[in-house]
């Protein structure tokens, strides 16, 4: 297999790939920023509601509840199929409107487990998602072939949930939560060296910005779920 890293970055001089190099940080350091952004958000609203437990209730009972639950799909539709639509700056917003918004939706986690639990199993999270990005943005191999694995892997564990809600099957919640760990964990390798392959394709091209915009998507995505499914593991309930 060829090289990785000379398959998409070899320039045709010293100063050039030196230029290229930089960019691709650049660009790199936006999607960190932007993601990183997005979670910080999601947790600062989270830790709003849970100190009054009573607005999360409200937030989450009844017609609302399911308005919450289904609006984060809502939103990643809306960016995913109008991304060559929306400015960047469009995007942005929808983005942090997005996490915003997801910081309602998962504030149920306080009203299950501890606070304790809950601020130990993040720090695992950024520890793991920084290994798992540093190995998908440095590695030399070729991780394209993850891609319908965990594609198939996702869809796996999103039809056995929806089973075992009319299950309500202990083992199989086992199976599905230890499946969501390694699923996500391979996708943020996947998509880190997605993404620097990306930028191979659009270095130079108005996209890059919004390009950004939608591989932080992708990376906050995979943060939350990945730290939904290890508190499954590490949380202690109430």
């Amino acid at each position: 297999m060829a090289d990785y890293d000379m398959k998409y970055s070899a320039t045709p001089n010293t100063e050039a790939r030196a230029g290229y190099n930089m960019g691709l940080r650049k660009h790199m350091l936006n999607v960190y920023n932007y993601m990183a952004s997005g979670v910080l958000l999601t947790g600062i609203v989270s830790l709003w509601l849970s100190t009054n437990p009573e607005m999360i209730y409200a937030a989450m009972s009844g017609g609302t509840g399911f308005l919450f639950m289904l609006a984060p799909l809502a939103f990643v539709m809306v960016m995913s199929f109008g991304v060559n639509r929306f400015s960047a700056s469009a995007l942005k917003g929808i983005f942090f409107a997005f996490a915003a918004v997801m910081g309602v939706s998962i504030s149920t986690i306080f009203l299950t487990y501890t606070t304790e639990s809950i601020a130990s199993t993040f720090f695992v999270t950024a520890a793991a998602f920084g290994a798992l990005s540093l190995y998908g943005y440095t590695t030399k191999k070729d991780l394209s072939g993850w891609g319908t694995f965990l594609f198939m892997g996702l869809i796996g564990i999103i039809i056995a949930s929806i089973v075992n809600i009319f299950l309500g099957s202990s083992m199989m919640a086992f199976i599905i939560n230890a499946l969501g760990v390694l699923i996500f964990a391979g996708m943020t390798a996947y998509d880190t060296q997605r993404l620097k392959s990306e930028y191979h394709q659009l270095a130079g091209s108005g996209f890059l910005g919004k390009a950004a915009i939608m591989g932080a998507l992708n990376l906050y995505l995979n943060f939350i779920n990945l730290f939904l499914f290890l508190l499954s593991f590490l949380g202690n309930r109430e």
